[in-house]
C-alpha cells in the first residue's frame, strides 16, 4: 500500500512542480468544485456472503487538461449558477454542510448541488426527486438525456431544470466526506468537496460523459490494489478515500460512518531534493 505521506512525483506532475519551485510563479486561485463518491452494495457472493461495497470511478480522458488518464470519482468545478437552488432544497440546511466542510453557508449550498448536477451529468444517476421523500427512477430516457447533454454544455441551468420538472435536491442523500485543495504548483486548482451517496433505487449509471474513456463499478480495495500494483492512476484524494472506504462492510455503514469523520482541509505541499519532487500530505 502506498504512503502517500511522502511521495515521489514523476512525469508531468514532477517538471511541473520543479518549474513552479524553480521560477517562484505565483499560484493560481483554486475554484470550488465537487466530487461525489458513488456506492452501491456489491451483490452477494458464495454462500450468500455480502459483497460489501462498490464506488463508481470514470478514467479521464488522456486528452484532458487536469488529471489526464487519472481515474476519478464523478464531479467538477462549481458554476455561478448553482448557487440559485434554494428554492428547490430538500434536506439538512446549507448551514450543517458548511460547519463540516468548514466553509460558508452560501459555499457549501453551491458545493452541494455541483455535487448532484455533476453526478446527473457524468454518471446519470440522479438525486433528486418530486418530494422530500421520494427520489426519481429511471433517467435513461431521450428527455432525460437532452437535459443531461443540456445541462453538461451549460445551456441549462440547474435550477432551471429543477424547477422545470418540479423536483427537489435531495441534500439528505449526501454526507460530506473530506476536502481537498490541489497544490499550489498546478496550473489549474480546485477547492473540492467531496460527498458520499447511495445510488439510489431503480437508477443506473451511464457511460455517458465525454470527459472519460472507461467506467467501472469496483470495489475500494480491489481499486486500491490495482494503484499499488501500478495498473490504475488516481490521485492522491481518490486513493485514499478508496483506502478509507475498505473498513466498511456496506454502503449503510458508510453513510452512517461518514458523521463521525473529522473533516479537514488538506492541501498537498512539494519538498524539493536536488532534481526530484515530493508530493507530501499531512
Amino acid at each position: 500500500m502506498r504512503d502517500l505521506k511522502s511521495e515521489l512525483m514523476t512525469g508531468r506532475m514532477a517538471e511541473t512542480a520543479l518549474e513552479h519551485a524553480r521560477t517562484g510563479r505565483t499560484p493560481v486561485e483554486a475554484r470550488p468544485a465537487s466530487t461525489v463518491i458513488l456506492l452501491r452494495d456489491a451483490p452477494a457472493g458464495a454462500a450468500g456472503m455480502a459483497g460489501g461495497p462498490e464506488v463508481y470511478l470514470l478514467r479521464r480522458q488522456r486528452t484532458m487538461a487536469f488529471a489526464a488518464g487519472m481515474t476519478v470519482f464523478p464531479g467538477g468545478r462549481v458554476d455561478p449558477a448553482d448557487s440559485a437552488i434554494a428554492g428547490s432544497w430538500s434536506g439538512p440546511p446549507p448551514e450543517d454542510f458548511a460547519a463540516r466542510l468548514g466553509c460558508s453557508a452560501e459555499l457549501a449550498a453551491a458545493y452541494v448541488a455541483a455535487a448532484v448536477r455533476e453526478t446527473f451529468e457524468e454518471s446519470g444517476v440522479l438525486l433528486a426527486g418530486p418530494s422530500s421523500e421520494t427520489v426519481v427512477g429511471d433517467t435513461t430516457g431521450a428527455d432525460w438525456e437532452a437535459d443531461r447533454v443540456a445541462l453538461e454544455a451549460g445551456q441549462l441551468t440547474f435550477a432551471d431544470f429543477l424547477q422545470r420538472r418540479g423536483l427537489l435536491l435531495r441534500a439528505d442523500l449526501l454526507r460530506a466526506w473530506a476536502h481537498w485543495i490541489t497544490p499550489e504548483f498546478e496550473p489549474k486548482r480546485y477547492d473540492t468537496a467531496f460527498f458520499v451517496a447511495a445510488l439510489p433505487a431503480g437508477q443506473l449509471t451511464r457511460d455517458v460523459t465525454s470527459e472519460s474513456d472507461q467506467v467501472a463499478w469496483v470495489r475500494p480495495g480491489d481499486a486500491v490494489a490495482a494503484v499499488d500494483a501500478g495498473e490504475t492512476l488516481m490521485l492522491p484524494p481518490t486513493y485514499l478515500c478508496c483506502r478509507d472506504l475498505t473498513q466498511y462492510d456496506d454502503v449503510a455503514a458508510v453513510l452512517a460512518g461518514a458523521g463521525d469523520r473529522e473533516i479537514r482541509t488538506i492541501m498537498p505541499t512539494v519538498r524539493i531534493d536536488g532534481d526530484q519532487a515530493y508530493l507530501e500530505t499531512t
